[in-house]
């Protein structure tokens, strides 16, 4: 017991940056195996989020009760739990439901809702033995590209404090980038859990649509809307994917680090059209190690109005269904507002966005009609296109740079500069924004460092309900590339 106390003490005061670097599985497994406690692990957890407040990752931290939550872990530990997630604390975007803890979707009105439910994903982690740690800073009503939030301030990239972490799951990513927790759960409509894994340096998976559940997360379109994760390995994605959806991992017999014979697709034409010359030089670089790695590589084109037809469609139904979906979510939740009252205490730039099109009669909405020809046309078009990629020249994947740039200046968030053009915000989802068209599960793996010491992302997306799979790829070119993200 002595022994037990002394390890704890030194784990809690020591330098925590040993600690935080952990990974969630070898989290997990220390505190299954009495190498660490709960309590000690949180603590010093806690300590390492006083010292880098600054980045602004998290709205709310109940430090007393996340402290009581481990202590309740280290005694079912020692009454023989073995829960797979026992006595970690995890980071929760604040557009996720807690019970009994706030939960503000970004926006003022809200600082101070309690809600009496948790989400159905934060129920499962819940049920693994994690503890929820905090809720993430995000953009308000998880309506941006950039980490900006009026009310509780920028989320700055822990790898440089003057650049955006990207969004809207922007304090997500950055408090594990930064080893304030080991994993932490997201949500991306468009991008927004690929988009700012990618600026961050972390591993960001968004699922296919629809498999893990969105009850009790705040929506913007029911048609497009995915939870997902963040976490500093692929491993870790795949422990949490089970947790939350009751699947097993995909085996790999060799480990998972073979890709001989495994055929890779890229579209130059659609995803190199308009990229910085660093990511995209960085990009070619992997695609050649994972050649020399034994993978078959093809080169596809999904044709000259595939980006037009993607954006075209997919902002449409986005835009859409915002006040509609929003609405719904409050009241089934008896959520004290409406969306009336959110849109007028908005930010002044996202107001007038919502005004343009998100209200019924905006200068910029998408009619009725041509909402439903995204749905019935558009949308069956360029899922076509893609599987041209996967049944026709039979690739397990589409490869990209999950980002055309790597992480913008703050000062220069609304308007960035990419391959030396000026173009708005919206352009940092223009990879992610295939796959969440039409529901492919996708994920960003952390692939180096620009010359300014920025992380790169390469993106894998997959065909429909070919999740495991695509982990199991992942986790394979993740050991091939030694991408595994650190804290900072």
């Amino acid at each position: 017991m002595d022994d037990t106390r002394t390890a704890s003490r030194h784990i809690a005061s020591r330098e925590t940056t040993d600690v935080a670097s952990l990974g969630l599985a070898t989290a997990a497994a220390a505190v299954r195996n009495g190498d660490i406690t709960s309590e000690a692990y949180t603590a010093a957890l806690l300590q390492r989020a006083r010292s880098l407040a600054e980045l602004n990752a998290f709205i709310t931290i109940d430090e007393a009760g996340v402290l009581a939550a481990a202590r309740a872990a280290d005694k079912s530990r020692a009454a023989g739990s073995a829960a797979p997630l026992l006595g970690v604390p995890l980071g929760v975007k604040d557009s996720y439901l807690t019970k009994g803890l706030p939960t503000s979707l970004g926006v003022e009105g809200l600082a101070h809702f309690v809600p009496r439910e948790d989400a159905d994903a934060v129920r499962a982690i819940k049920g693994a033995g994690a503890l929820v740690f905090g809720k993430n800073n995000l953009v308000e009503m998880s309506y941006g590209l950039t980490g900006h939030n009026a009310r509780y301030g920028q989320v700055k990239n822990p790898h440089a404090r003057d650049r955006v972490s990207g969004g809207s799951s922007s304090g997500s990513a950055a408090s594990v980038a930064a080893g304030l927790v080991p994993a932490s759960l997201g949500g991306d409509t468009v991008g927004s859990i690929r988009v700012p894994a990618s600026f961050c340096g972390v591993v960001g998976f968004k699922p296919t649509t629809g498999r893990w559940p969105r009850h009790g997360v705040a929506p913007i379109s029911h048609t497009l809307d995915t939870t997902g994760v963040f976490a500093r390995s692929v491993e870790d994605c795949i422990l949490v994917d089970q947790v939350v959806t009751g699947e097993q991992a995909a085996e790999s017999s060799d480990g998972g680090y073979g890709l001989k014979g495994a055929r890779l697709a890229f579209a130059p034409r659609q995803f190199l059209d308009l990229v910085d010359s660093e990511v995209e030089t960085r990009f070619r670089e992997v695609v050649r190690r994972l050649q020399d790695a034994g993978a078959e590589i093809v080169e596809v084109d999904l044709g000259d109005d595939f980006n037009s037809l993607v954006q075209t469609a997919t902002w449409g139904i986005f835009a859409h269904e915002t006040m509609g979906a929003i609405s719904e979510f409050l009241r089934r939740h008896d959520i004290p507002t409406t969306f009336e009252a959110i849109y007028e205490g908005l930010k002044p730039q996202l107001r007038q966005a919502w005004e343009h099109i998100a209200l019924p009669g905006g200068a910029g909405a998408t009619s009725a009609e041509a909402y439903q020809t995204a749905l019935d046309v558009s949308r069956p078009e360029i899922l076509r296109r893609l599987n041209t990629a996967f049944v026709s020249h039979g690739a397990l994947v589409i490869l990209q740079p999950t980002t055309p740039c790597t992480a913008p200046l703050i000062e220069e968030q609304t308007t960035v500069h990419i391959a030396g053009q000026e173009v708005s915000d919206l352009a940092l989802a223009n990879h992610t924004v295939s796959a969440s068209s039409v529901g492919l599960p996708g994920i960003s793996l952390p692939v180096g460092l620009s010359r300014a010491g920025l992380p790169i992302g390469l993106e894998l997306d997959a065909p429909l309900g070919s999740d495991r799979g695509l982990l199991n790829l992942a986790r394979g070119i993740e050991g091939i590339l030694g991408a595994g993200s650190r804290a900072i």
